[in-house]
């Protein structure tokens, strides 16, 4: 059985600004997965223009039906979000509202089109706040009808109001590299589970 990933980094810097801690942590969990027998694609979210708004096409410039479209032809979605005044960032935040679009887009047995897959969540900071940050994603997520494994979070936080953050580490904390292990094997024995066994829809 082949499995696709799409990994979204919401970062607020382009691919052009300075090295992201938050696509650091997505490159570990691509890894664990490319282990696993699954390929993943990484989205810089910032090179795009998504605009406002809650429907899967905003017209004109709107860039995110192409990103919409590369979620929903994967099996696993990891949603990156980096730690800002305690809260996920606003590219994540849009993502979730653009996601809301989800509720009516329907089947023909009444199941949201992101039915059957699977999504995990990657955060990092160097403020408190991950466990907030992980809630906020989570609860969105199932939401928008994407079903969560156990553990299915990597996070890092740094030093509260420090200077250093996960991209400047020498070396991958071992408790960090034991989640994102936890994260990629769970996701990726659930989504093999859903795709042999999907949600049924309504009678």
């Amino acid at each position: 059985m082949t499995l696709k990933a799409i990994a979204l980094n919401s970062t607020l810097k382009s691919s052009e600004g300075e090295p992201s801690s938050t696509e650091r942590m997505l490159s570990l969990i691509a890894t664990a997965m490319d282990k696993a027998g699954v390929k993943t694609q990484t989205i810089r979210l910032a090179d795009f223009n998504i605009k406002p708004g809650v429907t899967s096409d905003e017209g004109e410039g709107d860039e995110w039906p192409g990103i919409r479209k590369k979620i929903l032809d994967a099996d696993i979605l990891v949603l990156g979000s980096p730690i800002w005044m305690g809260q996920p960032d606003s590219i994540s935040k849009r993502v979730l509202e653009r996601m809301d679009a989800f509720f009516d887009e329907m089947d023909d047995e009444g199941r949201m089109v992101s039915y059957g897959m699977v999504a995990a969540v990657a955060v990092v900071g160097n403020e408190d706040g991950a466990h907030h940050v992980c809630a906020e994603l989570y609860q969105g997520l199932n939401d928008v009808g994407f079903t969560l494994a156990p553990n299915a979070v990597a996070y890092w936080v740094g030093e509260a109001m420090g200077s250093t953050n996960f991209i400047d580490l020498p070396e991958v904390p071992k408790t960090v590299q034991k989640t994102v292990d936890m994260l990629a094997r769970n996701s990726v024995h659930l989504a093999k589970l859903m795709k042999n066994n999907p949600f049924p829809g309504q009678k």
